[in-house]
């Protein structure tokens, strides 16, 4: 069954009566365009079916290796501005503001908690709403990581790509 068989199972709905959303979604992921699979999953952050977009972003960050903590939390800041980091997560992530373009590594994003990265993400949506975006195009390379959203949130992201193609 290909990727339009399955995604076809959620076209105008949120939740398909058949099917498994994890299991579909992981064939979805491999087989879909990264920018529909994007748009997918950015639907699925702006629609809170994984909780509110600062949730969204603890479980992401949670069930993300370190690499890609850093590049979430890369983006997270870039949005966000140095400006407010020292007001958030205690001024704990002050330290990533300095110098010019954010560019945490993954060392750095190890002593960050899930928490943390998720007030970061309410300051960043507050600061710059597009942020959304640039987080379900980072995870449409990291879609794996997608699923710890829930089968809600995954539903949702199909039912948004079969409306789109």
């Amino acid at each position: 069954m290909g990727f339009m068989d399955i995604l076809e199972q959620y076209a105008g709905q949120a939740m398909a009566a058949q099917g498994d959303p994890h299991a579909d979604f992981s064939k979805v992921a491999e087989q879909a365009p990264p920018d529909a699979l994007g748009a997918g999953i950015t639907q699925a952050l702006r629609n809170g079916a994984g909780g509110s977009f600062a949730a969204a972003i603890e479980k992401l960050f949670a069930n993300s290796n370190p690499d890609q903590r850093a590049g979430l939390l890369t983006r997270l800041i870039e949005a966000a501005g140095p400006a407010v980091l020292s007001s958030i997560a205690g001024g704990s992530l002050a330290r990533f503001g300095g110098g010019g373009a954010a560019q945490v590594s993954p060392a750095d994003a190890d002593s960050v908690t899930p928490a943390q990265a998720g007030e970061l993400a309410d300051a960043a949506h507050a600061k710059d709403p597009g942020i959304v975006d640039r987080v379900g195009a980072f995870y449409s390379q990291h879609p794996m990581v997608v699923k710890a959203l829930g089968a809600a949130a995954l539903a949702v992201a199909m039912s948004h790509m079969a409306r789109r193609t």
